[in-house]
């Protein structure tokens, strides 16, 4: 009989610990119902906080805390402790925080620990909080993790899961409650009071939003696992930093998340080293640019991160570091040398080897127990290499100017290209679509590739429409397979994939049917040339049906989320039990887990031999658990009698409606021996059902374990076929670029470029996507334009008044540029573009006071980037140089700006300016309406004016025509501002007396004339 009640006791242990294991390894997005018992029974938060993370305590910490002398915790005053973020210590490194190396030593397994320590530059941070010491500090389990984690990450907030919560101590808790706003607290620790601070579970990610992407700092997730004695052990398992986010909700799913480590380049000193990564989709990219070219490519690829050798950190004057000044990344250090992953290891390329030692150490220090692991590792390392020469390079201003991502007034996405083209349906094709904006090909094979797929959807309407309904109902699969990879992801990740390949297998087949005979008379060689580029990129993906059919045969279905309920699987390390496997509702202060016989499962039964045994086994048992509920019913007369199970009272029998409690008199004779009692329940000890619910837990634990080794074999094929999938996704990104292509050029009237490898540029009547986009929406119609650069006129020298749409005329000139090198058809009547490898444009400038340049100093040293940058193959839009100064020091300036471009690099320009003298040193002649001097052959001359009524009211003609306009109107710019009417006209008077002083000089257009030919 002892050894009877030893198994029960032993068995009950287990069951416990099952549950809460399963408890702990909930997933954080788990339902936000389930919240503290505090909160559910209407405290408020900081109640809630106060009562379940601080008065309440671990079965642990009550053991240590045995012998405290102190007062109970349920006693502790509630006190809230104010310090001003000035007074907090500065770290025990020193000022700017502390920088420890990797250690060399770095396993990659369940309890690895690295001693990375970078800092986040900028950072609003002025100290952070010093590591708790002295003779007092509490001794408990948990206290004792805090205090060693906090020594291993003293670059991190450190947030320590506690339960339902997750908690900061000590120092560090005033300043978390700073940071994110929430209640600061004491508990009583140690026979003294200390600091603390909390959140529940469900509010992570509202909470690492603030801290990362907020504050840039980082965090350290420390979750707790139980061990089998009912002890925890509490490691941190992920350093979370701004380029490090893999599936927080907070996440844009529309845009890559880039973490980039830069390292001098150790074979040229004007040379730096690139590898950047999205951590949240394995997508990785090495490049070697000179010094001069970073700020671009890194204003290009846009990191949320960046990583740079510890030995930069003090060189404020690098010129790796001038190059991140302008963006708003986050910048971290790490120490090279100790960090660095040797070939051997992971099979690296042999190119940017020092940045991506960099960015695979910074990596292992942040991602720790989700880092992936050699093969993944290895295959993302190998997968791409970026190099200027295959595509159209633009700098930072340019694409700033351009408006590409974001409007440039108020920094939104409203207003921008992205937003007026983009017609994807699926997060990773808008992802390209961004990539491939801000970086268009110059390979005319690629680009006619890209636009024959554009022409076969642009073509046949009902073909794209059923293309297009297919793509939205695809995952995005590059993600959930980076999901596997760092050891994360569900079973729902994995119905996703499975729906998903099944998805591609229509999609192919719907191409395959659309697809017509190349021997027909009625198609244009075109049309087949078309259709053959379409055919060869389908044909890369890989049918992976049976895949899909063995994860289908595998899984239950069940709808999104509804892990709750069921057998979910969250593998978030080697080791740990099934999500919610064993989890259940707690329902009231008796810790009564409720009836387990509603438990869904992950993987049916039919799946195996094994599962269907142990299914007829549990099913038999929940038959016996039946009847046996039955017959107790019967012979006690209690019709509420049920069988259940708790921590508190392990297998009991309870009665909970208190008629049946008072009316069922003496039950000892049937083996029922009374536990406890209350006003409106009683509850009982039944060797038998504890006999029969240990064998009903048992079987459930066989069946969990199974189904955890059915997963690990589900996720083992994913990530056997990792690339495939990878290589599958990215053809389905293409056809959701190309059908959004495809329905804008439908929607807004576009039309296939000719790309060609002339130096001819030739629009006919085009059009700015934006501006016409914003006049639609208003009832207004757009004014087109057309221009023609070509060898006897690369250079077009624009005039006009205020407002008449010269900027907008070069910005477009631009965008049809970018469009088509990107693959898209473009805003025109006709357009023939000769290939161009770079664009700048110098458009509008305002001062930088934080690094001292003026208005004219940024103006003139982004004039100065494209004098240095441009070759004969560019296009390059300047509107206004020269201004900002004095008349004489502009038009002096504006001349060399543009005699530069025409002479030098003799490269397509647009050039728009209101110095009329400018086209005076080109030789212009009124009369003729071109230059008279020979040299100047290749410049020609455009306006844009305004139409005048007898009643003094005029409007814009925003139509280009030959000639020059020595006119800017600017007083009727000011009249349209609304300047007072005294101001204006004193304004008329004064130009009326310049017009007749110039009128009374002599001709100073001879005299310009001479000067210019004599510069030439």
């Amino acid at each position: 009989m002892l050894c009877r009640q030893l198994s029960v006791v032993n068995t009950r242990r287990k069951i416990s610990n099952l549950h809460s294991n399963a408890l702990h390894s909930i997933h954080r997005r788990r339902s936000p119902q389930r919240v503290p018992t505090a909160k559910r029974i209407g405290q408020s938060l900081e109640d809630a906080l106060i009562q379940d993370a601080v008065v309440t305590k671990t079965a642990e910490e009550n053991n240590a805390d045995a012998g405290n002398t102190s007062s109970p915790p349920n006693t502790a005053r509630k006190t809230r402790v104010k310090k001003r973020f000035s007074d907090l210590p500065v770290s025990f490194g020193g000022e700017g925080g502390v920088v420890a190396a990797l250690d060399p030593d770095w396993r990659q397994d369940a309890k690895a620990r690295t001693d990375l320590a970078p800092t986040l530059i900028p950072s609003d941070v002025k100290a952070t909080a010093a590591q708790p010491s002295g003779p007092n500090l509490p001794k408990t389990q948990l206290a004792t993790d805090i205090i060693e984690n906090l020594a291993k990450f003293p670059h991190c907030i450190l947030l320590t899961r506690v339960g339902n919560f997750y908690e900061s101590y000590f120092d560090q808790a005033t300043e978390v409650a700073e940071l994110l706003t929430i209640k600061l607290t004491t508990r009583s620790w140690g026979g003294g009071r200390v600091p603390m601070a909390g959140f529940p579970l469900a509010h992570l990610d509202r909470h690492l939003k603030r801290l990362v992407q907020g504050h840039k700092r980082f965090a350290a997730i420390c979750e707790e696992f139980k061990r089998s004695d009912g002890s925890f052990e509490r490691r941190v398992v992920r350093v979370v930093t701004p380029g490090t986010l893999i599936d927080e909700s907070f996440v844009n799913p529309f845009e890559n998340n880039y973490l980039m480590a830069l390292s001098p380049d150790p074979g040229s000193d004007d040379r730096v080293e690139m590898a950047w990564t999205d951590v949240a989709t394995g997508e990785f990219f090495t490049q070697t640019v000179p010094l001069s070219s970073l700020p671009d490519e890194v204003a290009r690829v846009r990191p949320k991160e960046v990583v740079l050798p510890e030995a930069l950190r003090t060189a404020t004057s690098h010129p790796i570091q001038k190059a991140l000044v302008e963006e708003s990344a986050a910048v971290s250090y790490i120490r090279a040398g100790t960090t660095a992953p040797k070939p051997a290891d992971y099979k690296l390329p042999t190119h940017e080897t020092e940045a991506i030692a960099l960015l695979t150490g910074f990596m292992k220090g942040s991602l720790l127990e989700h880092m992936p692991g050699e093969r993944e590792l290895s295959t993302l390392l190998n997968s791409a290499q970026e190099t200027g020469m295959g595509r159209l390079q633009m700098d930072s201003h340019t694409i700033k100017a351009l408006e590409i991502r974001e409007e440039l007034r108020e920094g939104g996405v409203s207003g921008s290209l992205m937003s007026v083209v983009k017609r994807t349906v699926t997060s990773s094709g808008t992802r390209l679509l961004e990539r491939w904006l801000c970086s268009p090909s110059a390979s005319i094979s690629v680009i006619n590739a890209r636009q024959s797929v554009v022409a076969v959807f642009h073509r046949s309407p009902h073909f794209r429409s059923d293309i297009v309904a297919l793509l939205k109902q695809t995952e995005d699969v590059t993600r959930i397979v980076q999901k596997f990879a760092l050891g994360k992801g569900d079973a729902d990740d994995l119905r996703e994939i499975r729906d998903t390949i099944r998805v591609w297998d229509a999609i192919y087949t719907r191409i395959q049917a659309e697809r017509p005979d190349p021997t027909g008379t009625t198609l244009s060689a075109q049309t087949i040339k078309d259709w053959e580029v379409l055919n060869a990129i389908i044909s890369d993906m890989t049918g992976l049906l049976s895949l899909a059919d063995q994860i289908d045969a595998a899984l239950e279905d069940h709808e999104p989320g509804q892990a709750k309920d069921s057998a979910e699987v969250e593998m978030l390390a080697p080791g740990l039990p099934l999500g919610e496997a064993l989890e259940t509702e707690c329902t009231d202060e008796q810790g009564q887990l409720g009836s387990l016989t509603t438990r869904t499962w992950t993987i049916k039964p039919s799946f195996s031999s094994r599962l269907t045994t142990l299914h007829r086994k549990l099913d038999k048992l929940h038959r016996q658990k039946g009847k046996l509920e039955e017959n107790l019913r019967e012979q006690t007369g209690a019709q509420s009698l049920i069988l259940n199970n708790s921590n508190i009272h392990g297998w009991h029998v309870r009665v909970p409606k208190p008629k049946d409690a008072r009316t069922m008199g003496d039950v000892e004779h049937m083996g029922l021996v009374e536990v406890s009692r209350s006003k409106s329940s009683k509850t009982f000890f039944y060797s038998s059902w504890t006999t029969l619910g240990t064998s009903i837990a048992e079987t459930e634990v066989a069946i969990l374990d199974a189904e955890r080794d059915v997963f690990a074999a589900l996720r083992d094929e994913i990530k056997a076929v990792d690339s495939v999938l990878r290589k599958n996704a990215r053809v389905i990104d293409e056809l959701d670029v190309a059908t959004s292509f495809a329905s804008l050029a439908v929607e807004m009237n576009f039309v296939r470029p000719e790309i060609n490898e002339s130096a001819v540029l030739n629009i006919v009547h085009g059009r700015h996507p934006t501006v016409e986009m914003g006049l639609l929406k208003s009832g207004r119609n757009f004014v087109p334009n057309s221009v023609y650069l070509h060898p006897q006129g690369r250079l077009h020298f624009i005039s006009g008044p205020n407002m008449a749409g010269k900027s907008t005329l070069l910005r477009q000139t631009a965008v049809i540029v970018l469009l088509a090198q990107t693959g898209s058809f473009v805003p025109a009547e006709s357009a023939t573009i000769g290939i161009v490898d770079k664009v700048f444009a110098r458009i509008g400038a305002k001062d930088d006071l934080f690094r001292d340049r003026s208005t004219f100093m940024v103006e003139m040293m982004e004039t100065a980037d494209i004098l240095k940058k441009a070759t004969p193959r560019s296009l390059v839009i300047m509107d206004e140089v020269g201004r900002g100064t004095t008349v004489k020091d502009g038009v002096a300036i504006a001349f060399g700006t543009a005699h530069y471009l025409y002479d030098v690099h003799q490269c397509r320009s647009l050039f728009a300016t209101h110095f009329h003298d400018v086209a005076d040193l080109f030789g212009y002649d009124d009369a003729l309406g071109r230059s008279t001097e020979p040299i100047y052959q290749a410049v020609d001359f455009f306006c844009t004016d305004v139409d005048e009524t007898e009643d003094g009211y005029f409007t814009y003609s925003h139509k280009l025509q030959r000639g020059l306009n020595r006119d800017s109107h600017g007083i009727k710019v000011a009249k349209m501002a609304g300047m007072p009417e005294r101001a204006i006209s004193v304004a008329i008077d004064i130009a009326t007396l310049y017009k007749e002083r110039e009128a009374r000089k002599q001709d100073d257009g001879i005299q310009l004339r001479d000067i210019g030919k004599l510069v030439a």
